[in-house]
């Protein structure tokens, strides 16, 4: 059994199909029991990701790195250039490399995440013939999908109300946003050691995703002498940023005291990651698929800023649907204000019983086995 992975351009790509090779791995233990079975060989091919390729390779994925461009709409200096060496090198380079790699591999199918990371991989294995299941994170679909949903042989999506043009719904099955089950038995005691928290306040958890939100973190910033004095806050920043955030926050808290209560992180791993997740009373973060099937999965309340500059504005359609079920609330602003959102926290944390409500309606929405769906309907295909 030969499955070849591919999507890429950042861990929110990455992160989900670790979730189904690990779920494909419990399912073939599973199967095994005492008779042989076929071996399950597992690769992945994209481009180069900072933080998550080293876990599939933990995981014995055999990983091929290939070059990966893409196109930028907007329009500067900058973006032109690279625009050019996109199209001119990185591009077909990445389309050689991925036709070579898959006449060498001979993967019996493809699993694609989305991203222009996969385009090389999809478009080489539609001419090659070899089956393609896409998964679409987002509510509104991605070029990639577009682009080969007519030849893929099964779309998987996170969102019931994702539509893709000319494709019948027998072709489409909702199962939501793989997420790695590992993340869900986070310990509030192990937190406590790990962001050396007081443990005398509520906790809110600032998620940036793996490289840190600007905009997250500087209204985090603006907002501290006064959400300090109420809360402890875990803000995962970004690794370059976390110098500069925490020397700034030194000097913006004057308070006596409250600075201890602000514990700022570069990046989280796994481990770290489950723990924020466990100890935390309420979360802000970016409305990625990502985020929000793992918040919701923790059962977590939540307050959400969509990056607007994202493709089609899917962030922000993400969080309003997520919204809908009563589990988050959404600031929708080029420019949010701390202010704003300090006075959101504030009102969620005024109603214990809206902290509850809300905690059940994000578990109302999870779809905490979509891996193990997936990974299942997988393996089915090398049944007949």
């Amino acid at each position: 059994m030969k499955i070849l992975f591919t999507g890429g351009g950042s861990g929110g790509h990455i992160f989900p199909i670790l979730a189904i090779v690990r779920e494909l791995k419990r399912q073939r233990e599973k199967e095994q029991g005492d008779k042989p079975i076929r071996p399950l060989e597992l690769y992945f091919v994209g481009p180069k990701s900072k933080h998550g390729l080293e876990l599939l390779r933990h995981e014995g994925v055999t990983i091929k790195i290939i070059k990966a461009g893409k196109i930028r709409k907007y329009v500067n200096p900058k973006s032109v250039l690279q625009n050019i060496i996109d199209v001119s090198y990185k591009i077909p380079v990445g389309l050689i490399q991925s036709f070579l790699y898959l006449r060498k591999i001979q993967p019996q199918l493809i699993f694609s995440k989305g991203g222009y990371g996969s385009f090389s991989i999809n478009w080489s294995a539609k001419k090659l013939k070899i089956p393609i299941f896409l998964h679409e994170s987002d509510i509104v679909p991605g070029k990639a999908t577009k682009i080969f949903a007519q030849s893929a042989t099964k779309i998987f999506t996170s969102f019931k109300e994702t539509k893709i043009d000319d494709i019948p719904n027998e072709k489409i099955i909702c199962t939501g946003n793989p997420i790695r089950k590992e993340i869900l038995n986070g310990d509030r005691k192990e937190a406590k050691k790990i962001f050396k928290l007081n443990d005398k306040k509520p906790v809110i958890f600032v998620w940036g995703g793996s490289q840190g939100a600007e905009r997250i973190n500087n209204i985090t910033l603006a907002m501290l002498p006064d959400i300090l004095k109420n809360f402890e806050v875990i803000h995962q920043c970004g690794e370059k940023k976390i110098n500069e955030i925490w020397s700034t926050a030194q000097i913006i808290v004057k308070e006596k005291g409250l600075i201890k209560d602000y514990h700022p992180i570069g990046f989280l791993d796994e481990k770290e990651l489950k723990h924020a997740y466990a100890v935390s009373h309420i979360i802000v973060s970016r409305a990625g698929s990502g985020a929000i099937f793992e918040i919701a999965a923790i059962g977590k309340p939540s307050i959400l800023l969509p990056l607007l500059e994202a493709a089609q504005n899917h962030q922000a359609k993400n969080a309003f649907i997520y919204a809908k079920t009563g589990a988050s609330v959404v600031i929708n602003s080029k420019n949010p204000t701390p202010s704003l959102l300090y006075i959101n926290i504030m009102s969620i944390f005024s109603e214990p019983r809206k902290l509850k409500t809300m905690g059940k309606a994000a578990l109302t929405f999870a779809k905490p086995d979509a891996a193990k769906a997936i990974a299942k309907f997988l393996i089915l295909q090398f049944k007949y």
